[in-house]
């Protein structure tokens, strides 16, 4: 497929779908999203002549060779938070690895990806090898999931749903199963740090980045006692100042709406039970902006948390902030890893060995150090414990869990 004609060309068109459905920020699927997208799709593409099978060192009178070859049909069920991107990151390594995929988008936000089959169409791409089914979870996601002659679900959305998946492939033809949940990712900073506002930058952008509406949002920040004030008022003057709230259409807006009425009121609810729990509400803590119908909450945080809260230990999936202090690298160590998650954490520190022993100690599948991130399109994505089930997003390493495995042993 033309990564160009499906992404490149078409990127504003794409964007504004996006940005329309889910309320995402336009300049984020503009300057992100879609340009990942197609990314993505060139990567892959790239990819599919430079991955080889291997021969085994069999005896002299054996041709041993060890061969992939598609897992199939593969059904990719993708969520309403990234969903150009998303389906980007099923559909490449899928078709790349020679198979067919039905993809199903969140019943939220279909349009980009019934567009990108028109797209995928128009490009050349054979009849049945691309299929978009939209529809409900309950209906046409179970069915994926259910369906004899599916060999394989790829699924990225939040625990709960996932076990199902785990479910009906039990009770059918025990298809193949790889999950991408949901996270409750750490934020550490320690003492040392040399430039207080660039990690003061980086914790807003990890925990109100996409409305916090995403797996990896870093929804809990570890700060060292030493430190803990000077950075949250970096970190409050930002929320504040910064992370604009408004119209997703605008280009100077940072936060957009909640994806919908339901989710709203669940983010609101885990605000009101910080609060009940004793929780110091800093600043945010509201609905905003209720007059022009849309679903805003303001980028929220709260101090003197206690890992026992339900703020600090179940996904929120919206714009708050749960701040705790530490005095200890085993200390904070063992608060960071104690959590049902393991997607992804950060560090913030000057030292060296400090950044090696922790990063190795977190369990979690995506370490960024010094930095907010996820890493880029060469790095595999995914999580530990109930972030993630058998395999991976992104990277070469996306091909294999496409893939069966075949020995042919040949006696000469």
């Amino acid at each position: 497929i033309n990564a160009e004609y499906m992404g490149d060309e078409n990127a504003s068109e794409l964007a504004l779908l996006d940005s329309l459905e889910a309320g995402k920020p336009i300049s984020d699927c503009v300057e992100m999203d879609i340009p990942d997208s197609a990314n993505c799709l060139r990567y892959h593409a790239e990819a599919v002549d430079k991955l080889f099978d291997s021969v085994a060192p069999a005896p002299s009178n054996v041709v041993a060779t060890i061969v992939r070859e598609p897992v199939g049909v593969v059904g990719a069920i993708v969520p309403w938070n990234f969903p150009l991107q998303m389906a980007m990151w099923k559909l490449g390594p899928i078709l790349a690895t020679g198979n067919s995929l039905i993809l199903k988008p969140a019943e939220q936000t279909s349009l980009s990806a019934l567009r990108l089959a028109e797209l995928a169409a128009e490009a050349g791409l054979p009849s049945g090898v691309l299929s978009v089914v939209p529809g409900m979870g309950e209906t046409a996601g179970q069915a994926i999931g259910r369906h004899e002659d599916i060999d394989m679900v790829s699924f990225t959305g939040s625990t709960e749903v996932g076990r199902y998946f785990l479910k009906y492939s039990a009770e059918s033809n025990i298809k193949r199963i790889v999950l991408e949940m949901g996270g409750k990712s750490p934020q550490l900073v320690f003492p040392d740090v040399a430039d207080m506002d660039a990690v003061a930058e980086h914790v807003a952008n990890g925990a109100f980045w996409n409305m916090g509406e995403n797996c990896s949002c870093g929804s809990r920040l570890f700060v060292h006692r030493d430190v803990k004030e000077q950075l949250l008022q970096k970190v409050i003057a930002k929320a504040t100042d910064i992370w604009k709230i408004g119209d997703p259409q605008d280009p100077e807006t940072r936060v957009g709406p909640m994806i919908e009425a339901g989710h709203l009121q669940k983010v609101l609810s885990y605000i009101e039970s910080g609060k009940q729990e004793g929780a110091r509400l800093l600043t945010g803590g509201s609905r905003v902006l209720a007059e022009t119908g849309g679903y805003f909450v303001q980028p929220t945080i709260f101090d003197n948390v206690t890992p026992n809260m339900k703020i600090a230990r179940e996904e929120i999936f919206g714009p708050v902030l749960s701040v705790m202090e530490f005095q200890t690298e085993d200390e904070v160590v063992a608060m960071a890893n104690d959590t049902q998650y393991g997607l992804a954490a950060s560090i913030h520190t000057s030292n060296l060995g400090v950044a090696h022993r922790v990063s190795r100690a977190l369990r979690a599948g995506t370490v960024s150090v010094n930095c907010f991130s996820e890493g880029d399109m060469t790095t595999p994505f995914g999580g530990y414990k109930q972030s993630g089930f058998f395999g991976r997003d992104k990277s070469v390493l996306a091909h294999n869990q496409y893939t069966e495995l075949k020995t042919i042993w040949i006696e000469l």
